[in-house]
């Protein structure tokens, strides 16, 4: 394992050169003997802002790097921070090959030994895999977390072909109002300003960019590394949570990876591992170091040897709105895929079929999803989804016998139907429940599929109404133990609000009676499995910053009168305070769906965000409203930025597009 911690230094605003002029502004962690001692590097490339807006986290693992002999750093992206440029979308081709010229300037530095490895969560970890791909000789190992390797199948925009109202419009939102952040004027100096106003006139909304793309075309598949798995050569340590909906990638490197690759999903939401909520998290820097030390330094740390899947099977007893310590127990899987996990076929039963061989109507104006919780979650409990058995009520299911024995889910459950639709465009909505001896319905796992796209999702195609469809149905991959005693239950629906974004028009969807119908169900032996153990979570170390604690609000209305029902969602980000230097950054966000089961077309999200950046007598504002909607053809989209400095609006800007609906 690596030495005795040495002594770190930093060093706080460090330009990288690009070849076209831009420079990106880094963070560095040291240890102090490195120029006479060269050390491998560990990068960590993102567009958050390292001075303010990732700083405190950043302090939480980059020092423990570098006292373990590493150089840790920290990019920002071109186009965010303090780094020059513009930042025109997720996932760029010019944004990987910056990348490259920082993997080569890293190589080249003389305290670095010309090894580097890339660590990150979500965007930082997309883009581990995504350089990865390109096989740059100075990157040797990857530890990615909370990412995908297809960004059409379970990103922020579409899954199962299905739009996805609840994460869409939110998150190109808060890029518009974080993208919309000054520079530092004591990083970049005096004409702070000017480029401050040129950033926010050269930078567009991305809701646009994403809604021009509705099927899974090269747009998508750029940066998707599933495309071409032969390509990461890279040892991978693929990192998820149960919480967060990225986690079928994790299996999916497992299975398509021909490098060192190893897995670990725990029960934590969109959060590294020892900032977990709800826990139990791990050492996450503990284990980041032994991937590292093995492919970087040569090191035998045992890595080779661990299960190829370490993973947190929770009880089924976990009351909503709680973000402790779940109850449940880790496993090793020792081969993924391997004989542990064996998939059963259960016949779904929805009740006896009529004459016609009709199982079970369904229709989408029926007020389901409100109880699903947030897609994307980040540990707060007001994002948990709550008793699904309203959701239920109004659903087609299957509810199996009690349960004899515990019963062990682990991988990726899908659903199969044999379905008909009225309408040319449907979808559904399949929900994986474990329902507890009081009659609590719990949500396990749940999918999404648009019936009109192809099984790639590249192409979409009218549905003929009345015609039979079998269709499967995959849900996000999941671990859970249904206790003995609980049943096992399985919800299906043709409206899904506000995750799904609605079909144009009211439909009904017909199950019909099939022996095809049925719930495959991936369970565990625990013959087969190890226990793994993890180390103590590291102490932070003592930095001049103060985070105020996050408040989140969420609250679902049904106004009778109308029909509408609204779910509004607050997030109070916690103020940050950079006690040495006296900047601070602080910012909230409100998100309200609304809807009208019996109008599809009532559909609308609505998006604020503000963002303040100051230091003493300066004090930046951002403001920005988004709205979406839709009539029976196109989406109407509105973005408006206002950018105030001391209280003077120095810019604004509105944008207005109307994109036609591609069988969404």
């Amino acid at each position: 394992m690596s030495k005795t911690p040495s002594p770190v230094k930093t060093l706080r605003d460090v330009w990288i050169p690009m070849e076209d002029g831009c420079r990106l502004t880094a963070r560095i962690w040291l240890p102090d003997d490195a120029e006479t001692n060269p050390v491998p590097a560990v990068l960590e490339y993102i567009p958050y802002r390292r001075g303010d807006g990732t700083a405190a986290r950043d302090a939480s693992m980059h020092p423990h790097f570098a006292a373990a002999g590493y150089a840790a750093v920290r990019v920002d992206m071109r186009g965010s921070g303090d780094s020059d440029g513009v930042m025109l979308d997720e996932y760029a081709a010019i944004e990987q090959s910056d990348a490259l010229e920082v993997l080569r300037w890293l190589a080249a530095q003389p305290w670095c030994t010309g090894r580097v490895g890339m660590l990150g969560k979500s965007w930082g970890g997309f883009n581990g895999l995504q350089v990865a791909a390109l096989a740059p000789p100075e990157l040797q190992a990857v530890v990615t977390v909370c990412s995908t390797d297809d960004r059409y199948a379970d990103d922020v925009h579409y899954t199962g072909g299905s739009l996805l109202a609840s994460e869409m419009l939110p998150w190109a939102s808060t890029m518009l109002a974080w993208n919309g952040r000054p520079h530092d004027p004591a990083t970049v100096g005096d004409d702070w300003e000017e480029r401050w106003v040129a950033r926010l006139d050269q930078t567009p909304p991305y809701d646009e960019i994403w809604l021009r793309h509705q099927l899974r075309d090269d747009y998508w598949k750029h940066g998707s590394t599933g495309e071409d798995p032969a390509s990461l050569t890279a040892p991978v340590l693929a990192v998820g949570g149960l919480g967060d909906p990225y986690r079928g990638a994790v299996f999916r490197l497992l299975e398509t990876l021909d490098a060192p690759v190893k897995g670990l999903i725990g029960p934590w939401a969109h959060n590294y591992p020892h900032q977990a909520s709800p826990g139990p998290g791990v050492d996450f820097v503990g284990e980041a170091l032994r991937w590292f030390d093995k492919y970087l330094k040569d090191i035998d740390t045992g890595v080779a040897d661990d299960p190829d899947l370490r993973i947190f099977v929770p009880d089924g007893n976990h009351a909503a709105g709680s973000d402790v310590d779940r109850a449940g127990r880790w496993v090793g899987v020792p081969e993924w895929p391997g004989p542990a996990v064996e998939m059963q076929s259960l016949p779904l039963d929805g009740g006896a079929p009529d004459s016609d061989g009709i199982e079970a109507v369904m229709r989408s104006d029926a007020p389901i999803g409100s109880a699903g919780g947030s897609w994307l979650r980040f540990g707060d409990p007001t994002g948990d989804p709550v008793d699904q058995r309203g959701d239920d009520a109004h659903s087609y299911s299957t509810t199996f016998a009690p349960l004899g024995a515990d019963l062990d889910v682990l991988g990726v459950p899908a659903v199969r139907l044999r379905v008909s639709a009225d309408k040319p465009v449907a979808q559904l909505a399949v929900r994986l429940c474990d329902v507890h001896e009081d009659g609590t319905s719990e949500l396990v796992t749940a999918g999404l599929l648009n019936l009109t796209h192809d099984a790639a999702h590249e192409t979409a195609t009218d549905l003929e109404p009345g015609q039979q469809y079998t269709v499967e149905v995959p849900l996000v991959a999941t671990a859970h133990r249904f206790l003995a005693g609980h049943r096992v239950r399985v919800a299906v629906s043709a409206a899904y609000w506000p995750w799904a974004w609605p079909s144009p028009e009211i439909v009904q969807i017909t199950v019909h009676s099939s022996g095809d119908n049925a719930l495959q169900l991936p369970t565990l032996d625990g013959g087969q499995v190890t226990t793994p153990t993890f180390g103590p979570i590291r102490e932070d170390p003592q930095t001049s910053y103060t985070v105020e604690s996050d408040r989140f609000e969420r609250d679902v209305t049904h106004d009778h009168a109308t029909g509408h029902v609204t779910t509004r969602i607050r997030t109070d980000s916690g103020r940050f305070t950079d006690h040495a230097d006296g900047r601070y950054l602080e910012g909230w966000s409100e998100d309200v769906f609304t809807a009208d089961p019996a109008d599809p077309l009532s559909a609308a999200v609505e998006c604020r965000r503000e963002e303040t950046v100051g230091r003493g007598n300066w004090e930046t504002v951002v403001r920005t409203r988004s709205r979406m909607s839709a009539d029976a053809h196109e989406f109407l989209l509105t973005d408006h930025l206002v950018a105030e400095k001391n209280g003077t609006e120095v810019f604004q800007r509105t944008w207005e597009h109307r994109i036609p609906r591609n069988h969404v």
